[in-house]
């Protein structure tokens, strides 16, 4: 912890992610990874998320192969990168495509859910207790392996348990053992989950409960109301007691920390149409209270409204962290932008070995920024550092720090620069850290600060500007910024396209 913000620590210091995650299917050959390990470290990447495969380690019932996850671990601690292993157990994407095939034919020993349609599907069911014995056994043989094997060098730093766990085409599972679960009482360590923390829980649960009138129990229905929202909750009950089984199983053979990850829904798409009763934010509590083993929740992204959905993944004191986002150019502000604004554990653009040459070059600048910046990051409090995206939408936004107040535009905002017409711009960023009460650092690309003071007796000036980089935390100035460079003391400014490292001293004036 760092005052509220907790911290990830790896070889006992604070440690931030400066991320990527790997193709569903590269981390199935060392070969393939062979020449990636290079351009990962080109590109200022301290963390891969690389996936585990249940069908390769476990081919056979009760014989495990970790040949292919030494040969990854290892050449991950020869390239100085860490690993997040994504554990692709009995769900990927909702759907059990990565469990054995011992596990895929015996559909009579492992249930699968039904369909709408009352067909058999590729999902197994929340409620087959044969599938959890069996993931819970490979997940704690991998962890003990890991253990053995890793634990005194910590290439592996945390574990992702399943991946983007979500009911499909019906919100709850419809067969016939789920429907008696389903029609029984609640659970009374929710129900005393829910009364205990009634004034705090997430405002869609606490809407859900209010239709029973807050009762304390009954079934879901009368304690929930008839309809999808509670068919989701139920089956969120379901998915977070199985997946804290995993993770208990997990921890209890290496106690590193575990989280999993969500599938967002899109806005107006039904439960059962999207995949339902993940770790979605209307199910927070749910998932919070059966799966104590699970640190945090974290939000896959395929979504453009990036501030939306990381406010409601920091609400009920929950840490973020961006596993997965859509790669393209726009992350490289993003990250300045959640790890700033809401100190995130890290940042992680998905199928980061092949992507556009512009969105690695982006993410090249903007990690080698964040990585100078690392040791300011992990010792600011909240109060010290904030962070800044900006976009056609959203052409300024407002910080404050102690007596100062910034006022940030997107670059394309100033009149000489010929775009602000346009109906599309780039996405820019910045991080801003406070590091005395007049000085400051600012780390981003394609924006514009003007600075203010609260008291408006008094004008707020700029003593001077200077760029350059930081070196182990040691500042190498390259040129002092003045004249036109901050439109004769008017602002600090980098422009869209370049990636810089500014320190500004401040004062105050009538």
């Amino acid at each position: 912890m760092n005052g509220n913000t907790r911290q990830l620590i790896v070889n006992n210091k604070p440690f931030l992610m400066l991320g990527g995650e790997l193709g569903n299917s590269s981390a199935s050959s060392r070969a393939f990874m062979q020449p990636v390990w290079g351009k990962l470290q080109a590109m200022h990447i301290n963390t891969v998320l690389m996936p585990v495969y249940w069908e390769l380690i476990e081919p056979e019932e009760n014989k495990f192969d970790f040949t292919l996850i030494d040969s990854l671990v290892s050449d991950a601690a020869n390239n100085n990168i860490h690993l997040v292993l994504l554990w692709f157990g009995t769900w990927k994407n909702s759907m059990s495509v990565y469990v054995p095939e011992w596990v895929k034919k015996d559909t009579k020993r492992f249930k699968r859910t039904i369909s709408k349609e009352s067909r058999s599907m590729e999902i197994i069911s929340a409620l087959s207790k044969e599938a959890l014995d069996a993931d819970c056994k490979a997940f704690a043989t991998l962890m003990k392996h890991i253990k053995a094997t890793d634990g005194g060098r910590q290439t592996v730093i945390m574990v992702q348990v399943e991946n983007e766990v979500g009911m499909l085409s019906t919100a709850k599972e419809t067969q016939q053992d789920a429907l008696q679960l389903f029609n029984r009482q609640v659970p009374a360590a929710l129900m005393q989950y829910l009364q205990h923390h009634q004034n705090n829980i997430v405002p869609e649960l606490k809407e859900r409960w209010s239709k029973g009138s807050y009762k304390t129990k009954g079934t879901w229905k009368e304690v929930f109301g008839n309809g999808l929202a509670t068919d989701e909750i139920f089956q969120a009950y379901l998915y977070a007691s199985y997946v804290d089984k995993v993770a208990a199983a997990g921890k209890q053979e290496y106690n590193i920390p575990m989280y999993v990850n969500a599938a967002l829904n899109r806005p107006g798409v039904l439960p059962g149409d999207y995949p339902s009763a993940g770790p979605l934010p209307q199910v927070m509590d749910i998932w919070k209270m059966a799966a104590p083993h699970i640190d945090f929740l974290s939000p896959d992204f395929y979504n453009p409204d990036t501030k939306y959905w990381c406010d409601l993944y920091t609400r009920r004191n929950n840490t973020l962290f961006i596993p997965e986002i859509r790669f393209d150019s726009s992350d490289a502000a993003k990250a300045f932008f959640t790890i700033g604004h809401y100190h995130s554990l890290g940042f992680s653009p998905f199928a980061v070995e092949r992507g556009s040459e512009e969105a690695v070059q982006n993410l090249q600048k903007s990690y080698s920024v964040l990585q100078q910046l690392t040791p300011f990051i992990m010792q600011s409090t909240p109060s010290q550092m904030d962070g800044v995206l900006l976009d056609k939408q959203n052409e300024t936004d407002t910080l404050s720090f102690g007596n100062y107040i910034f006022k940030i535009s997107h670059d394309n905002t100033i009149g000489w620069n010929g775009h602000k017409g346009d109906s599309l711009w780039d996405a820019t960023g910045a991080i801003i850290i406070q590091t005395a009460p007049d000085e400051f650092i600012v780390g981003g690309t394609g924006i514009i600060i003007n600075f203010y003071y609260t008291d408006t007796a008094y004008n707020t000036g700029i003593l001077a500007i200077e760029n350059g980089t930081f070196n182990n935390g040691n500042w190498q100035p390259n040129l002092r910024l003045n004249g036109d460079e901050d439109h004769q003391g008017r602002h600090l400014r980098i422009p869209l396209n370049e990636w810089d490292i500014q320190k500004v001293k401040l004062y105050r004036y009538k």
